[in-house]
């Protein structure tokens, strides 16, 4: 079996979930770059507009609310409707609220399990089932460093990217004979405007002391592995969580 060592893309149709900003938005570049023509999804309409647009190769915008599977369903009908299929999806929307276990508040946990793990899950349901119609598929899931190892005020966060990878798991042994693989792939701290801004300072000095490699992640490294998983060249690969860490999580 000869594979392409380029990892070609192009041609394909791929769904994004919080693709108008942070790892989301490049990711959506990456692919571009490759040929893919993207659905950037998020809640905000009118930076994914931006982001299509910017992006080209007949990229579109959808809103969708990972949260509510009327929306979820609703947008991916909407991305059938006029691609005609979906080939990759990347669940990328996610968020973060960090507290103390003692002290975190019930709304921020149900959030934060809503949006990236049932977010997740949901998502992954609704286009699994169509990518399942043909028989092939690509799903890759973005997990995190912190759905490995206890990171301090991350209980929530923590708890969801751990069920992330549960999902990625079982969906993987289901759906893995059908033509579909399904993969994670966990960063590190990665230097989104958001990460930059989180992690300045001590604290992330701190952080970095912790890492081998001793930086944080780019987004486009992050990327990288998810257009690795998303290639022919890893149809041998599924269940997988691919740790772009700098080496954190081995220690």
């Amino acid at each position: 079996m000869a594979i392409d060592m380029n990892f070609p893309l192009d041609k394909r149709i791929a769904l994004v979930t919080g693709g108008a900003s942070g790892i989301g938005k490049a990711i959506c570049e990456s692919f571009a770059k490759k040929g893919v023509t993207v659905a950037v999804v998020d809640m905000n309409i009118e930076s994914a507009q931006q982001v299509a647009s910017g992006i080209k190769n007949g990229s579109t915008a959808h809103v969708c609310d990972v949260t509510n599977i009327e929306s979820i369903d609703k947008a991916v009908k909407e991305i059938i409707s006029i691609h005609g299929r979906i080939d990759i999806l990347v669940n990328s929307a996610g968020i973060a609220v960090l507290d103390p276990a003692e002290v975190a508040k019930e709304s921020d946990w149900n959030k934060t399990i809503a949006v990236n793990l049932s977010g997740t899950f949901f998502v992954s349901q609704s286009v699994g089932r169509e990518m399942l119609k043909v028989g092939k598929g690509k799903i890759i899931n973005l997990a995190s460093q912190a759905a490995s190892v206890a990171l301090t005020d991350h209980v929530a966060y923590c708890a969801s990217k751990f069920g992330v990878l549960g999902v990625t798991k079982v969906l993987a042994s289901e759906w893995g004979g059908r033509g579909i693989n399904v993969n994670s792939v966990s960063p590190t701290v990665v230097l989104t405007e958001l990460g930059k801004k989180a992690w300045a300072g001590e604290k992330g000095d701190a952080h970095k002391a912790q890492i081998p490699v001793g930086r944080f992640a780019e987004p486009e490294e992050v990327a990288a592995a998810v257009i690795f998983l998303a290639s022919d060249g890893a149809d041998m690969v599924n269940g997988a969580d691919l740790v772009v860490d700098g080496g954190f999580t081995i220690r």
